[in-house]
């Protein structure tokens, strides 16, 4: 029972409108009820995944299940709204069709308004392309720290990542602004938590120390650091002395690297320049006024050298998540 569009008459307009409530009306609404429906057990279902996912994570290993749980994290929620489209659609054309109007009829309309769309929403396609390489080839996910490089915009974006579709990537920055960027429009992503992290100490030491002593402090003091067990769930290795990094008129440089979890290198680095300065000043060697941790994009942080201060920490009181 469809609508009709002919004209109606004053005497049975009213058993008109009545007979088609009864049919194609209830459709409708039942069609409208159903779609409602769907689209909230799709929400319910994907945030029970996604929540499955994340206590899945917590109970295997940290740092396998962290990066197999971002990729299907991302994965849960761009399948929700595929499935929330899908249900608009196809609810729409349902629609159209108990109201009597031929969809086959909208074919050649709508192909002329798809190619006129195209020509405009060409950067929209764009977005839907470059997310969709983005969540298959596993650039980013859930909860990962990332630089944004988009062009003509000067600095770069640098957050956490709240939400990735196909078409935005919603980042939180250090300052808790929320930053939504087309995926079509990102020229370059740094990655600052995948699989591992590195912590870089470089240690200024004067002159007139002896180079093999301070090594090997520095390499007993890693071994120690690696033995403490707050230190060694986030290490996977002892840390080690590369050697003399830099020479100055009055002093050189020891640099000192541990691998560590994704998102720990900054916490690993600040307990390390503590050990650090306290067990030269314990054999009177006395270091210059800084210490200098370096970054994960090659830059150096000047700290204090009790060891009090340190790199900006994104996620405050956790750290926040990087890798060389």
């Amino acid at each position: 029972m469809y609508l009709s569009l002919t004209p109606l008459s004053s005497a049975n307009l009213p058993d008109q409108v009545g007979h088609w409530a009864r049919g194609s009306g209830l459709e409708i609404v039942l069609l409208l009820t159903g779609a409602i429906l769907l689209t909230r057990f799709a929400t319910w279902l994907g945030g029970r995944i996604t929540a499955r996912i994340d206590a899945n994570a917590r109970e295997t290993d940290t740092l396998v299940a962290t990066e197999a749980s971002k990729h299907r994290h991302a994965v849960a929620l761009v399948i929700t709204w595929a499935a929330l489209v899908i249900i608009y659609c196809a609810t729409g054309l349902a629609i159209l069709a108990r109201l009597g109007i031929p969809v086959t009829n909208l074919v050649a309309p709508a192909a002329v308004v798809g190619v006129a769309l195209g020509f405009g929403a060409q950067r929209i396609v764009q977005d839907l392309l470059a997310g969709f390489f983005i969540i298959t080839e596993r650039q980013y996910g859930f909860g990962d720290l990332i630089r944004l490089s988009v062009p003509g915009i000067g600095e770069p974006a640098i957050g956490t990542v709240e939400d990735v579709n196909l078409r935005v990537t919603t980042v939180r920055t250090i300052d808790g602004e929320v930053v939504i960027t087309p995926n079509g429009q990102i020229s370059q992503v740094t990655n600052l938590s995948r699989d591992w992290a590195r912590a870089v100490v470089d240690v200024p030491v004067p002159a007139t120390a002896d180079v093999t002593r301070v090594s090997n402090l520095l390499r007993t003091i890693g071994e120690e650091a690696y033995k403490d067990p707050e230190m060694r769930d986030y290490l996977f290795d002892a840390p080690a002395v590369m050697g003399v990094q830099s020479l100055d008129v009055d002093h050189f440089q020891l640099r000192v690297v541990a691998r560590t979890l994704p998102g720990e290198q900054f916490r690993v680095g600040r307990m390390l320049r503590v050990r650090i300065a306290a067990g030269l000043r314990r054999e009177g060697i006395y270091l210059p006024p800084s210490l200098e941790t370096e970054e994960p994009d090659g830059t150096s942080n000047p700290s204090n050298a009790s060891g009090a201060a340190g790199p900006p920490d994104p996620f405050g009181p956790s750290a926040p998540a990087g890798s060389d």
